[in-house]
Parts: C-alpha cells; structure tokens; sequence
C-alpha cells in the first residue's frame, strides 16, 4: 500500500467555484483506476470553517504502490503540473486502513502525531490499530487509514466522514469535493 497527497494554496481571492467544477469534472475519471482504493479531491475555503487561505488538495490510498508510480510518471500528471505546476508531494507509508459503514464523505481530517523517540512502536500501532477499529465503527465513517511518515517519523490519520466538518476536532479539516472510489466496493 501507498498513501500520499499535493496541495495546491490558492490566492485569498481564487473563485473556488472553479475547484469545485474541476473536481466535479476529473473526479469520475478516478472511479475505474486500477490499484487505486481510493482518491479524494479536497479543499479549504478562507474564512469556511476555520481555514486560513484557499486550498485544492488531492490524497490517495493505492492498495498497489506501481499505480502511483504509473500515474505519477505518466502523462496523467501533466494535467496537475500544467495547471498548478510540479508540486511536493507528501507520501506515507500506510499501516492500518479500515472501511466504516457511511456511505458517503463530506469531511476529511488529517491528524499528525509525533513519535517519540523512546515510544514502544509495536505497541504504539497497536494502539493506533484499535483507535482506527473504533473510529471505523462510527456510522458517520466512510474510511480511515493511519499512516507513517518516514522522514519525520511521524503517524498521519486520515478520516473520512458522512458528518459537516466538526470544527472542535483540533485537527485539519477539508471538504470532501469529489471522492473516487474504486477499489472499494459499493454497499
């Protein structure tokens, strides 16, 4: 498996109608790809719940790490590099990821949690295990999968939710614009 994800920030006057439309028109295009779980197009809009500035971002769960690189290193990308421009992309390694009974996503969070150094990591994914097992019981969860940043030793969580953004949830949140979805089976 392989996670990871770009962002775009966008001018504080950027019509995000547009980002809307955009991924309103390229998210179906995503719904057949092979070796992808799924793609979620996303977005924050400035002074809407809490964000700052305007932003399009794009995660990925691959349940096949060579769809990435396909994509990535084919002429599917050259869309993104000509309308934002080459950008740097976070990559994860993802070390649990569970389905939840909603059927839809609305909002997206990503929390970070910083490893300590002396931390027991057997038991620490073991801990993260069971949370993810437990957020996934939530009926308002779509997906959430947990994940290890590499370079700096970090874990990343990714929640999916049918729920409106919680801005009590000290996390980030982001609007779920389009969410591809095909390697997950339709209920």
């Amino acid at each position: 498996m392989f996670a990871k994800q770009y962002s775009h920030r966008l001018p504080a006057d950027y019509d995000m109608r547009l980002i809307r439309q955009r991924a309103a028109d390229r998210g179906p295009l995503w719904d057949d790809v092979d070796g992808l779980l799924f793609k979620v197009f996303a977005g924050q809009e400035r002074g809407v719940q809490g964000a700052r500035h305007n932003l399009y971002a794009s995660i990925y769960l691959w349940a096949d790490p060579a769809g990435a690189a396909r994509f990535l290193m084919g002429s599917g990308f050259d869309s993104v590099i000509d309308s934002f421009g080459r950008p740097q992309i976070e990559s994860w390694l993802p070390l649990d990821w569970r389905r939840g009974p909603g059927e839809q996503a609305r909002t997206l969070y990503r929390e970070r949690l910083a490893l300590d150094l002396q931390a027991d990591r057997a038991a620490l994914l073991a801990e993260q295990v069971a949370y993810n097992q437990r957020l996934a019981e939530d009926p308002q969860t779509f997906a959430v999968f947990v994940a290890l940043d590499l370079q700096a030793w970090e874990l990343v969580r990714f929640t999916l939710s049918a729920e409106v953004a919680d801005s009590n949830r000290g996390t980030e949140r982001y609007e779920v614009l389009y969410l591809a979805r095909p390697g997950i089976a339709r209920r």
